[in-house]
């Protein structure tokens, strides 16, 4: 289910798509209560037409909302607006990690821990 900018799925406007996949489709968004941008997952219309995928739909939001982790963008909600359930989530500037990796191989030194960045 592609989203146009404009679209609005609640309090959140859609701005641009920022990426999309087999499991969902990632667009930008305004939320128009907090004014902040935000990240919003939607599934596509074939997923969404599965009873299963959307009870997968449904666990990864409650599982991503019970992390706190730097690396991992922070779960807002999940929106429910004419008949499109959506994950919305921090928005998280700046390279993806398909970007990242086709670089070439990430160094060691950037995938370990360190405590300059826990």
């Amino acid at each position: 289910m592609a989203l146009s900018s404009g679209t609005r799925l609640g309090p959140y406007e859609i701005t641009a798509q920022i990426g999309n996949g087999g499991m969902g489709e990632v667009y930008r968004a305004r939320d128009t209560k907090l004014k902040r941008d935000v990240a919003v997952k939607v599934l596509p219309g074939h997923v969404a037409a599965d009873p299963e995928r959307l009870a997968r739909f449904q666990r990864e939001a409650e599982v991503l909302a019970t992390l706190n982790y730097p690396n991992i963008a922070q779960i807002h909600g999940l929106e429910k607006s004419a008949g499109t359930i959506a994950l919305v989530m921090e928005l998280v500037e700046g390279p993806t990690l398909e970007d990242r990796i086709a670089k070439g191989p990430v160094p060691v030194d950037d995938t370990l821990p360190s405590p300059n960045r826990l």
